[in-house]
């Protein structure tokens, strides 16, 4: 189950990682308003956890924005003021729930695990795109009865493609998301594992293809019967 966990306060934010990664999340950071934007544009999650006090876009912001673009991804505000009125304000900006700082981590679970209607692990459809699926537990791609094994990296560069479909995916972005933000990987490992990842494609049969924009990044698109 994939969390976003969007706080300015890097202390905070590592300790909730740290948390949630113990009890079986996948977590991705945002460090404030606008890069969470962002990454809930380009990826999928089950849930959010936002502060509401963070620069460059502030979280009922962030909020707003994802409600009026139909988004009902659950989301559970963090905020350090305790007045009724301010939680107010944030339930009406379209919020799951609250939670007021400072909190026990077993109150954090409890709460995740009520807006998710589920626990960590539990079974949910595997990412797919035209008629290829990608099996995250074995880290393979399907198609049909065939499939192949993926390293952990290629793993996660299909998986960003596959969620954004025939969306674009640019280098930045893989980069950041499968090295990390401070990685100082080179654009050549992008395309050494995007070839490795092409050739995996056709050993499978499948339609779908990794085409490239040139200089932007990549997307998925279906080749013709």
């Amino acid at each position: 189950m994939r969390l976003l966990v969007a706080d300015d306060t890097r202390d905070l934010n590592r300790a909730l990682q740290a948390i949630l990664e113990q009890n079986g999340y996948e977590v991705v950071p945002a460090y404030d308003g606008q890069e969470a934007l962002d990454l809930v544009m380009s990826q999928s999650f089950d849930a959010i956890i936002l502060d509401i006090m963070m620069p460059k876009v502030d979280g009922l912001t962030v909020l707003r924005t994802l409600r009026e673009e139909g988004d009902e991804v659950p989301v559970l505000l963090l905020t350090a003021r305790a007045e009724i009125d301010d939680r107010v304000c944030g339930l009406d900006a379209g919020a799951n729930d609250y939670l007021v700082k400072p909190f026990a981590a077993k109150e954090l679970l409890a709460r995740i695990r009520v807006l998710t209607r589920t626990s960590p692990g539990a079974v949910r459809s595997p990412p797919s795109f035209g008629d290829l699926a990608v099996d995250e537990e074995n880290s393979r791609l399907t198609c049909g009865g065939d499939s192949v094994s993926l390293t952990a990296t290629e793993l996660r560069i299909m998986r960003l493609l596959v969620e954004r479909g025939d969306g674009l995916t640019t280098v930045e972005q893989i980069r950041r998301d499968v090295w990390g933000l401070l990685s100082d990987t080179e654009q050549s490992a992008v395309w050494v594992n995007v070839s490795n990842l092409r050739k995996k494609l056709r050993r499978v049969g499948s339609r779908v293809r990794i085409a490239a924009a040139r200089g932007l990044g990549y997307r998925l698109e279906l080749a013709d019967e």
